[in-house]
């Protein structure tokens, strides 16, 4: 397993932070790797909302089908499977000041032969993770 975790303050208070976060599509605008990310069901974003996200990482193309586990008034959780991995993206947002402090975790598990890269996917995902706190930090700001 392979986590990654950062922690950083940005401007809009915590409310504003989670409607924005709930829709994984936004991931387009914040996650440097994801190519698209597409919702596959309809209705309110609500536990249990999926999307379908196509990632390029290291050059290597990836198709996850993301749901949306967990949500209230403190964070999101979203779990992202395939053949070859499984992810979990809990983020959690807590007010500072007149702004907000968000935790973002992703735990990745590789399944199968995958497994044997690891050590090379940990160094990989720490820089995207410090590559996402900053897109995160620049959209985020902009709410």
């Amino acid at each position: 397993m392979t986590e990654i975790s950062r922690t950083f303050t940005v401007q809009p208070a915590p409310a504003t932070v989670l409607e924005y976060l709930k829709d994984f599509s936004h991931a387009e605008e914040w996650d440097p790797g994801t190519e698209s990310c597409q919702r596959i069901d309809d209705g309110p974003v609500a536990v249990g909302s999926r999307w379908r996200n196509t990632s390029k990482i290291a050059g290597v193309s990836t198709e996850l089908e993301y749901e949306l586990t967990e949500l209230d008034d403190t964070h999101v959780q979203f779990v992202g499977t395939n053949d070859t991995a499984h992810s979990t993206d809990t983020i959690t947002v807590q007010p500072h000041g007149s702004g907000s402090e968000i935790t973002y975790v992703a735990d990745i598990q590789l399944k199968g032969a995958a497994k044997l890269a690891t050590p090379v996917v940990k160094l990989v995902f720490e820089k995207i993770g410090s590559d996402t706190e900053d897109d995160l930090v620049q959209v985020l700001n902009r709410l």
